[in-house]
C-alpha cells in the first residue's frame, strides 16, 4: 500500500507519498481502507516539529493523521467478525497513521458511519464536530445571545456557526478575507472580513465570543464583549492565544472560559456519537474542502497554513 510519511521534521514538502508494508491488525483491532483521512492545524504543527499541548512528538519516520473514515476489511483476535465490510469512522487519539490507505487501529474507536452521511463528512465530525460540541456545550448558547465566532469559516468554526444559530443566537461570524466572510454569511450568520481594519465597526452588544483564533483578532473579540459577558477559548491558530488579564475581566464582568481540557477529553466518545448523529439527523452540515487526494498531503498542509482554505480539510482516495 502508500501511505504519507514524514522522515525530518519540517516544511510541508517532507511529506512524502511512499509505498509502505500492509499493516495487520493484532488482538482487539481492525484493518481499515481508508475512504478519507482528516488534516487539522495540529497536524501541521507536529509536522514542523512544533507540538503542541499533550501532544507529542512521533519517532520518525512516521505516518500522520488521526482521523479516518473507511471500510473494515479484515479483524484481530477477540474482534467480532460482523465488522468486516461495514463503513467506519474513527478518530485515532494521539496515535498517527491516518494519511495512509490502509490502517488499524482499536476496535473500540470504531463508529458505524451511519447512511447517507460520506466518508469525509463523518472524518469531519469525528473530529471537529466532536470538539464543536463540546464548546457548544461550555459556552451553554441562548436565543438572548449576539454570538460573535473567530474563525468562523473554518471547519470548526462553520459548525459552531450553525449550533449557534439553532440555538436561536443571533450569530456574527468573523473570518480573514471577502470570501470568507461570503460564505459565513451563505450559513446565515453575519459575514465580518477581520483582515478589514475596520471589520469591528458598528458591532455592539456581544454577549458571547467563541474564540479559537487568538492574537490581535481574538483580542479585538474580546474588546467587543458587553458587559456581564463571557468568552469561550479553545486555541489560537494565529500562533499566538489571545491576550487577557484578570483586570480585563474586573472591569466588565466578563467570565473567560476553557473550551477543551479534561472536562471535555473524558467525554469524547459520548461526543462523537452526538456529533455523528447530529449530521446524520442534518442538524448539522460540515463545510468541506476536498480538493486534496491523498497523495497531496502536503499541499494540503501548505494551503492550511497559508489560510488558503475553507472548511475542514479532508484528503480523499483516487
Amino acid at each position: 500500500m502508500h501511505a504519507i510519511r514524514l522522515h525530518a521534521f519540517g516544511p510541508a514538502d517532507n511529506l512524502r507519498w511512499e509505498e509502505v508494508d500492509d499493516p495487520a491488525p493484532g488482538a482487539g483491532e481492525v484493518l481499515v481502507d481508508v475512504a478519507a483521512s482528516g488534516v487539522h492545524l495540529l497536524d501541521t504543527s507536529i509536522r514542523r516539529g512544533t507540538a503542541m499541548g499533550p501532544f507529542p512528538l512521533p519517532d520518525l519516520p512516521a505516518i500522520p493523521g488521526r482521523e479516518v473514515a473507511g471500510v473494515v476489511v479484515a479483524v484481530g483476535d477477540d474482534v467480532d467478525e460482523a465488522w468486516v465490510g461495514r463503513r467506519v469512522v474513527a478518530h485515532l487519539g494521539q496515535a498517527s497513521r491516518g494519511y495512509a490507505e490502509r490502517v488499524v487501529t482499536d476496535a473500540a474507536r470504531l463508529h458505524v458511519l451511519p447512511g447517507g452521511v460520506s466518508p469525509a463528512a463523518g472524518v469531519a465530525m469525528i473530529g471537529t464536530g466532536r470538539t464543536a460540541l463540546g464548546v457548544l456545550d461550555v459556552a451553554d448558547v441562548t436565543e438572548e445571545d449576539v454570538v460573535l465566532v473567530t474563525g468562523a469559516a473554518g471547519g470548526l468554526g462553520a459548525l459552531l456557526v450553525q449550533g449557534a444559530l439553532r440555538a436561536g443566537a443571533t450569530v456574527l461570524g468573523a473570518a480573514g478575507g471577502a470570501e470568507k466572510a461570503a460564505r459565513v454569511r451563505a450559513l446565515g450568520a453575519t459575514g465580518l472580513d477581520y483582515l478589514r481594519p475596520d471589520w469591528d465597526a458598528g458591532v455592539e452588544g456581544v454577549t458571547l465570543v467563541l474564540d479559537g483564533v487568538g492574537g490581535d483578532a481574538g483580542r479585538a473579540a474580546l474588546e467587543l464583549l458587553a458587559p456581564g459577558g463571557r468568552i469561550v477559548l479553545f486555541g489560537w491558530s494565529s500562533g499566538a492565544p489571545t491576550r487577557l488579564t484578570t483586570e480585563d475581566l474586573l472591569a466588565r464582568s466578563l467570565t473567560a472560559s476553557a473550551g477543551l481540557g479534561p472536562h471535555i477529553t473524558r467525554r469524547l466518545r459520548e461526543l462523537e456519537e452526538r456529533a455523528l448523529a447530529a449530521v446524520a439527523a442534518g442538524a448539522l452540515e460540515p463545510v468541506l474542502d476536498e480538493r486534496f487526494t491523498l497523495d497531496r498531503a502536503a499541499e494540503a498542509h501548505a494551503a492550511l497554513e497559508t489560510r488558503g482554505t475553507v472548511g475542514k480539510v479532508v484528503l480523499v482516495r483516487d
